[in-house]
């Protein structure tokens, strides 16, 4: 694929590479999987090719619990692509997993499950609060992981 895709109707498709695959077929499934290492067990985000604790190139993917907290975030305004200043301002979340706090996926926050972006107020999204994961899906090819406070 492309290193950035833009959909019909003007929205940035996410980047696969052969490491990642795994990954999106599990959101498309509504699982939240993350790449361990077969030989020493340590989770990593985002998936490579190589174990960054013992150099092993055999890997596993685990289904995370999908829990865990805003470790950061910023509300974006406009300019931005027009597609995205239509649903501005909105937020874009760090999040770290339960499952292992080094692992951080970014996403945003909704106010429920399907929600569209830009649906939860700014005022409510702070470091430290809980949440759980929730799937949007895009298109037949993208289901996009979001997060839902708890």
């Amino acid at each position: 694929m492309n290193d950035q895709l833009i959909t019909q109707d003007g929205w940035l498709l996410p980047v696969v590479s052969e490491d990642s695959v795994a990954f999106w077929e599990g959101t498309r499934a509504h699982k939240l999987l993350i790449q361990t290492c077969a030989n020493c067990e340590a989770m990593r985000f985002p998936p490579r090719p190589m174990c960054p604790k013992c150099r092993s190139l055999d890997c596993k993917w685990v289904e995370s619990c999908g829990t865990g907290t805003i470790w950061s975030f910023v509300i974006a305004h406009p300019p931005l692509l027009d597609a995205y200043a239509k649903v501005s301002p909105y937020n874009v979340i760090v999040v770290a997993l339960d499952d292992d706090r080094l692992i951080r996926l970014v996403g945003n926050l909704v106010d429920s499950p399907g929600a569209t972006l830009g649906s939860l107020s700014p005022g409510k999204v702070e470091i430290g609060a809980r949440v759980k994961v929730s799937f949007d899906r895009l298109n037949d090819e993208f289901t996009l992981p979001r997060w839902t406070l708890i």
